[in-house]
């Protein structure tokens, strides 16, 4: 079997999907973002995103499970059909997209994310907003387009449904339901594009024990474990991750390796 044997990229990987794993099925999906940027420390962004798509469609099947009673309904019809045209979007600009590109736009997506939570904080005496159409369209367009390139549509969906302020279980199992169907869809783009190689399979399924465990780690912890701390980890962990990212794409830009792949 053909798989990444660097030492390095099992460093960064592990840890990754434990954390993509963890977020999934306990807390939303949000810090799923941190596994490709991750990565990408070791492979080129694209290697990463095909490494973690059966990964995640793995974990998909798992939690779908766990949260097959506790979704919105609402949400879904509003999120889904925006997010598959975002989709066509990543997939259309797919040959455009040069490492420094790509790279440039999951540090942009890691930092934003981690600063407007710092600065913004949580305010626990919002009123609940409602699901509005033209809102969840724009942010599930974004969903779809950022879990094409990266697998990085848990911080819109997260912006869209946070809001809400809808009981804990029922925005998991929201997020849940959204991700089945857009990595379930990416599959089909993915293949054709040539993204899986033998080498990213073989490399994805090494890392299906991990997988296993952060989806059960996650279910576990949903009830049980303090989240705080979880968050102010991932999140610092987010923040560095993309000020790496960002000056690898900065660095690339300046040395003229911008052009597509």
């Amino acid at each position: 079997m053909d798989f990444i044997t660097d030492p390095f990229f099992y460093v960064v990987a592990i840890p990754a999907v434990l954390i993509a794993g963890v977020s999934k099925s306990g807390f939303g999906g949000g810090l799923g973002v941190v596994a490709v940027p991750l990565m990408a420390l070791a492979v080129s962004p694209q290697v990463a995103a095909a490494v973690m798509l059966p990964i995640l469609c793995l974990m998909d099947i798992a939690n779908v499970w766990a949260y097959r009673t506790r979704w919105d309904r609402r949400n879904m019809m509003i999120l889904v059909p925006a997010a598959l045209a975002g989709i066509l979007v990543g997939v259309l600009t797919f040959s455009y997209l040069s490492v420094a590109a790509v790279k440039l736009i999951i540090a942009l997506i890691a930092i934003i994310f981690t600063l407007d939570h710092w600065l913004r904080g949580k305010k626990a005496g919002d009123t609940p907003k409602p699901a509005a159409v033209g809102k969840g369209t724009v942010l599930g367009g974004l969903a779809g387009f950022t879990s094409f390139v990266a697998h990085a549509g848990g911080p819109p969906v997260s912006v869209f449904l946070l809001p809400q302020r809808m009981d804990k279980s029922i925005f998991v199992g929201t997020t849940v339901m959204f991700f089945i169907v857009v990595n379930y869809v990416k599959l089909i783009p993915y293949w054709f594009l040539g993204q899986f190689s033998a080498a990213n399979l073989g490399t994805a399924a090494v890392l299906i024990p991990v997988a296993i465990f952060g989806t059960w780690l996650g279910l576990w912890a949903h009830d049980k474990v303090n989240v705080t701390w979880f968050y102010r980890v991932c999140y610092t962990l987010l923040f560095v991750t993309g000020v790496k990212l960002l000056w690898d794409a900065v660095a690339l830009f300046a040395a003229g390796q911008s052009t597509a792949l």
